[in-house]
Formats: C-alpha cells, sequence, structure tokens
C-alpha cells in the first residue's frame, strides 16, 4: 500500500524521482495508473503498460486487477529489464515520459470559502471553542469540529465567518462544499465533491483518479503536509462526510449539520437561538435604528415570533413596520423558519408567487430563467423578474452564475403550497413542462457537441445542432447543466416516461465521450438501463441504453457489470435484426478487452464488428453511416494490433483511418486517430515521426474543446525526448 500511494503521489508530481528498476517503484506508478483511469492520461498510460508488459515479458499478460497483481507485474517488468539491456532501456522511457508528461506539482492555493455576512452577531461561545480546537497542539488527533443546530439557526454562518476571520491559520487555502446539493439522492455525492476539491487542489482533470477510494487517497495525500481548512456545509450523514475526512495535522475540518451525525469522531459544538437581546441587535443592524423603534409597540411579537432564528430575524428586518405577519390565517406555523417563509411567500406578486411554487416541484441543483419560464408557463423575461424577486425576499439562494436554488425548508414550503392551491394535474404538467425543456436543450447542445454520430431518439431530427458557436461552447452547456439533466432523468422514470429517459441520456453522451463525467452520469446511466425493460422500449434503443452504461462502468472500472450490460445491449439488436447497433455493442466489448489488455479478444471483436458492418445492405438502418463505423473500427484494430507487437499493420489500419477522418473533417476523432499513430511510431523508435502528427492533434482537440484528451499528448511528446538509442 505504502509503494501505491508513493507511486501515485509521484504521477501527481507530489514525490522524487521513481528508480525504474525498482520493484517498490514501478508496483507504486502501476497503482497510480491503475487509480486514474477515469482521465484520459490514465486511460492511455494503462494501455501503454499492457503494450510494454506484452514487448517485455514476450507473452499476453493480463491486466492487473489488484495491488498484488500490480506488484507481480512490476516484478516481471523489472526481472526483464535487469536480464537484457534493451528492456531497461524501454522501461527506464516508459517511466521517464510518465514522469515527464505529467501535471505540474498540485500545489494550487483554493479560496472556496463564501464571502461571510456582513451582519454576524455574538456567537461567542462557538468561535471560542473553533479557535481552541484550530490552536490546540497537535498530538495525533484529527482535528474536526462539527456545528449542529436547527435549519436557519446559523451554523453556516458561524463556519464561513470563523473561516474568514482566521484565514491567515490556514496559509494553504480554504475548501467549501455544500453538501446540501439538491438531486436524485438528495444530497451532494462525496465522489464529486473529491472531484472539485481535487481539481481546485491543482489536479487536472485528465488525472482524476476513477474511484472514490483512491480520490480520498490521494486528497489526503494533497493536504499531509498543508495547513488548510475545510468547511464541508449541510452535512445529511457521517457517511457523506468520511471520505472527506483527513488526519492531516495542519487541516481543520468544519463540518456543519442539523443534528450531531452519529458515527463522526468530531468536537461537537451546538448552535442555538440568538439570545433576546442579541436579536434586538440583529434586527436593528439589518433595519436600522428609525424602523426598531417605529416598531417598538410590535416588536416583543416579532421577537416572539422569529425566536432567536437569524433566518426568520432577517426575514422580519425588511418588513418589521407590518406589525401583522400576513401568513394564511389558521396556518401560522410554530417553527420561525417555516413562519418567516409564510410571512414572506405571503407578500409575493401572482407572478413571484406561482414561480415560487411550480420551480420547487422537483430539487433542481440550478434554476434558470429558462427553466422558470417552462414550470410555470410564463414569458422568460417575466419568470426572470419573478426569480428576481424571490431572490430578493430570500426565498432564493443566488449562485454567482446568476441560476438560483432553495434552501430545503424553503423548497418544502413551496411544494406543499403548490400542492394546495394549483393541484396535482397542475403540478405534473408543470414538472412534464421542465423536464421537456430540458430534454430539448440537451439534444441540442449533444447534438452540436458530437454532430457525426448516429442518433436515435426523434428530437435529433427535429431540433438539429441549436445553434452553437461551435463543438466546444455546446459542450460547455452541457457540462453547465449536467446535475439539472441527471435530475430530469430522475424526474422522468418517477413520472413512468422512459421515452423520455431514453432520449435524455442518449443526450448525455457528448459529456461521457468528450467530457469524461462519469461518476456524475452513472445515476441517470442506470435509469436508462432499467427504463430499457420497460415494453414500449424499442430493442435498439433499448441496446443504447445499455451500451452507454457499460461505457460509464468500464471507465469506472466495473469491467464484470460492463460486460453484463454489452451482451444485453448485442442481444437486443440482434433480435431485432440491427446490425449497425450489434456491430457497436461487439466494438464495445472489444474496447473493454483493450482495458483488460486482451488483446486477441480484443482484435476479434472488431473484425466481429466489421463483419456485421459488411452484412448491411443498401437502404438498411446504419447504411449512410459505414464509412464512419469502418473507420472507427480500423482506429481500433491498430489499437490492438500495437498490443500484440503487430505494428506495421496497426499503422497502416490507424493511418486508414486518419484518412477518412481527415477528409470528412470530422476533427475530434482525426485527433484521437492521429494520437494512436504517433504512439505506433514511437514504440516503432521513430519519435521524430510522430511529434509532428502530436501537434496537429494538440491543436484540434483545444479547437474542439476535448482538453480532456489533451494529457496523453504531451506524455507522448515526452516519450519522444526520452526514447532509447
Amino acid at each position: 500500500m505504502r509503494a501505491a500511494v508513493a507511486g501515485r503521489a509521484r504521477f501527481w508530481g507530489c514525490g522524487g524521482m521513481i528508480d525504474p528498476l525498482s520493484v517498490t517503484a514501478v508496483t507504486g506508478v502501476l497503482g497510480a495508473v491503475g487509480s486514474a483511469m477515469a482521465g484520459e492520461a490514465g486511460k492511455w498510460a494503462w494501455e501503454s503498460v499492457g503494450n510494454l508488459a506484452q514487448r517485455m515479458t514476450g507473452r499476453q499478460v493480463a491486466a492487473p486487477a489488484g495491488a498484488e497483481e500490480r506488484a507481480e507485474l512490476a516484478r516481471l517488468l523489472v526481472e526483464g529489464a535487469r536480464n537484457d539491456p534493451e528492456r531497461a532501456r524501454a522501461l527506464a522511457a516508459w517511466m521517464s515520459g510518465l514522469a515527464d508528461g505529467a501535471p505540474a506539482p498540485a500545489d494550487a492555493v483554493p479560496r472556496l470559502l463564501p464571502a461571510s455576512t456582513r451582519y454576524f452577531t455574538d456567537r461567542k461561545e462557538p468561535l471560542a471553542a473553533l479557535d481552541k480546537e484550530a490552536g490546540r497542539k497537535a498530538d495525533g488527533r484529527p482535528r474536526q469540529v462539527l456545528l449542529h443546530g436547527p435549519d436557519g439557526i446559523g451554523t453556516s454562518a458561524v463556519a464561513i465567518h470563523w473561516g474568514a476571520r482566521e484565514a491567515h491559520r490556514f496559509p494553504g487555502g480554504q475548501l467549501y462544499a455544500d453538501l446540501r446539493a439538491a438531486g436524485p439522492q438528495g444530497a451532494a455525492d462525496p465522489a464529486t465533491v473529491l472531484r472539485r476539491f481535487l481539481r481546485r487542489l491543482g489536479v487536472p482533470a485528465d488525472h482524476l483518479p476513477a474511484g472514490i477510494e483512491d480520490r480520498a487517497e490521494l486528497f489526503a495525500a494533497l493536504l499531509a503536509t498543508r495547513r488548510l481548512l475545510v468547511v464541508l456545509d449541510h452535512a445529511h450523514s457521517a457517511a457523506q462526510v468520511r471520505p472527506l475526512l483527513t488526519a492531516a495535522p495542519g487541516v481543520l475540518t468544519v463540518v456543519t449539520a442539523r443534528r450531531p451525525l452519529a458515527g463522526l469522531d468530531a468536537l461537537n459544538i451546538p448552535v442555538g437561538p440568538l439570545a433576546d437581546k442579541d436579536a434586538r441587535r440583529l434586527l436593528t443592524d439589518l433595519a436600522g435604528k428609525h424602523a426598531v423603534t417605529a416598531a417598538k409597540a410590535a416588536l416583543p411579537g416579532v421577537l416572539e415570533r422569529c425566536a432567536g432564528s437569524p433566518f426568520a430575524l432577517r426575514a422580519a428586518a425588511p418588513v418589521l413596520g407590518d406589525a401583522a405577519p400576513r401568513a394564511l390565517a389558521g396556518q401560522v406555523p410554530t417553527d420561525p423558519v417555516e413562519a418567516a417563509t409564510a410571512d414572506r411567500y405571503a407578500r409575493l406578486a401572482p407572478n413571484s408567487a406561482l414561480a415560487y411554487r411550480r420551480c420547487a416541484l422537483r430539487p433542481w441543483p440550478a434554476i434558470d430563467a429558462r427553466a422558470a419560464a417552462a414550470a410555470t408557463g410564463l414569458s422568460e423575461a417575466d419568470a426572470a423578474e419573478a426569480l428576481d424577486d424571490l431572490a430578493a425576499a430570500a426565498l432564493l439562494e443566488t449562485a454567482l452564475d446568476g441560476r438560483h436554488r432553495y434552501r430545503p425548508a424553503v423548497r418544502r414550503h413551496a411544494e406543499a403550497a403548490a400542492v394546495r392551491e394549483d393541484g396535482l394535474a397542475a403540478c405534473a404538467t408543470a414538472v412534464h413542462r421542465t423536464v421537456d425543456h430540458y430534454l430539448r436543450l440537451a439534444v441540442g447542445a449533444d447534438h452540436a457537441a458530437l454532430p457525426q454520430r448516429w442518433h436515435l431518439g426523434p428530437l435529433y431530427a427535429e431540433i438539429g445542432p441549436d445553434g452553437y458557436l461551435d463543438e466546444a461552447a455546446a459542450l460547455a452547456v452541457l457540462g453547465a447543466e449536467l446535475p439539472n439533466l441527471v435530475e430530469a432523468v430522475a424526474a422522468a422514470e418517477e413520472f413512468a416516461v422512459p421515452g423520455t429517459v431514453c432520449q435524455l441520456v442518449e443526450a448525455l453522451w457528448a459529456l461521457q465521450l468528450k467530457a469524461g463525467r462519469h461518476d456524475e452520469l452513472l445515476p441517470a446511466l442506470r435509469a436508462g438501463a432499467r427504463a430499457a425493460a420497460a415494453p414500449e422500449t424499442g430493442a435498439r434503443t433499448a441496446a443504447r441504453m445499455h451500451v452507454q452504461l457499460s461505457f460509464a462502468l468500464t471507465e469506472s472500472q466495473e469491467y464484470g457489470e460492463a460486460e453484463r450490460h454489452l451482451v444485453l445491449a448485442a442481444d437486443a439488436e440482434e433480435q431485432d435484426g440491427h446490425l449497425r447497433g450489434q456491430a457497436t455493442a461487439v466494438e464495445t466489448l472489444g474496447l473493454l478487452r483493450l482495458r483488460q489488455w486482451d488483446w486477441d479478444d480484443a482484435l476479434e471483436c472488431f473484425d466481429r464488428a466489421l463483419g456485421l458492418l459488411d452484412g448491411i445492405a443498401e437502404g438498411d438502418s446504419g447504411q449512410a453511416d459505414l464509412p464512419r463505423a469502418r473507420a472507427l473500427l480500423g482506429r481500433h484494430r491498430g489499437r490492438a494490433l500495437r498490443g500484440l507487437g503487430r505494428f506495421e499493420p496497426a499503422g497502416v489500419a490507424i493511418e486508414e483511418a486518419v484518412a477518412f477522418f481527415r477528409e470528412t473533417d470530422e476533427a475530434y476523432n482525426l485527433a484521437r486517430a492521429l494520437t494512436d499513430l504517433a504512439q505506433t511510431l514511437i514504440e516503432q523508435r521513430r519519435g521524430p515521426d510522430a511529434l509532428p502528427l502530436l501537434d496537429e492533434a494538440a491543436v484540434l482537440l483545444e479547437r474542439g474543446g476535448a482538453t480532456f484528451h489533451l494529457v496523453p499528448i504531451g506524455v507522448l511528446r515526452a516519450l519522444c525526448v526520452n526514447e532509447p538509442e
């Protein structure tokens, strides 16, 4: 385990020199490469070490599936290198190429803590407890604090205010995550939070580990020598928080929650209501002395109703002169947050009240004017004005990008109001309209991000590539809307609309292929596979769902499950007589075999897929796509042949793919084929011939926004420089 951690640290630019003839060092790098396969650099490096193992051992070696198998492979590689100078040079070049092409040390200083509130009152005891925990002598115990209290009481404000006040304690920076993120699971996924944290610490997206355990391990390694603050806001459970914790002596982790979290070994600090004098002070700060004096007669009732809740006091301040709260008669809540929310809602204009209710029917992670217009039937301009009104009334929170979301307690009130005032039928219609909005957005953006691929969903023909400047712009929109798209899939599944589920999932393909955000997409992809079982889902669509899920599972190294879904996809296509789809399923199985270093079986899959394409007659489904499909398979065949050490036929197969994609002006696949051709040349010791191909591929990928695939080019350039003589 220590070798794997050390190897990962070096792979991410955090360690010293690697000895290519050290079993421990090679084992560590194999572990680092294996953990990094969520990124394109990791996938490339994994396939390249499989090629190297084939050449150095003279036989096909199965991809190692664990620490023991990695150590055994390292012993084989080092033994071969020690006994053969030629093999030693090859191993040294591979190790040097990885080291030189790795990213710079992950030493970014994150500043993610939100701005503190201007009017912060009292809280002397929690602040003093935080000071004490942060300042105590390191004794092996992790510095972990849990601030807990009911919704709206100000636990977040305490954590953020203290972090801002004490920023000088943490020269390594501040990390912040809101763990209440809306979505199908109702809480932020720790794997997604780790992705964001690692990116902010300087780890390139292409080098992020695939699994949560490897991400947590890398996170802990990067924080081991830093003095840094981590704030985990609105935690749901100890299980959600645990992968984000570290025992690093210079790190203080502050967790906030509504209640103590069983199983979390942290210093518990309760945050209670403000005392009466502090509540008066906060009201005075917010409303001004004149307003408080004018409302003197009503003030005791306002303070009683707010019950020391900062949220309720902030709600009361703008309308302090109105002594009678406007909550609905007979429905005055006893909870101060609910009472304040009801009071604010009662004061809304009709359009704003409508938007408040209809946008709350699903836990949309980020609401903009277009989504609000879809939910309400208002014009986009009127919807934008309503959202601004809701934000001004603090019924919505506003993110830096201008989009909005609800506090959980506020959304619960709004959803209940929608059911009560609008009825279930109107609520269902609003959700369907919102889901349709996201479906149309996703289809248009996916079509523009990958215009050449074949499509199944009927909306692709209707919408087309929906007016985006270029492929990169379309991919950026999909990335920004990803959480909403996953929630839209969940809503469509809950409303039993499998056709919509499948069309939405199909529209996520560009995000899978070009952005690699497989862990975030998995809930939606699994919903697509479940929808595939519905009687009304056609065989071709069902197969596409299984293929997309298998692709993500492969990237997540869940090979057994990935293969089961590919078998289901191939069976569905075969029963339907759809040779083009069957060929895709078999081709994807071949890609899985490449990942497993089973070059012979991979080549057999690609050849079988080509045979299926040859059976497509004039006028059959998929006939128009045959040249492109054969070019893609040619590129993959070249990769399998290269793994078998058959470099000349590998080069020929990839060159044919390059020629096709150059002729059809398909930049993305041309760049990928050029990269594969360059690697084949490098493995034949023709590094100078490979360099111009790598330069061209880099330009094409940058223009297309597919930066996810750029890192292998840097590693290959390094291999050209370190080519053995």
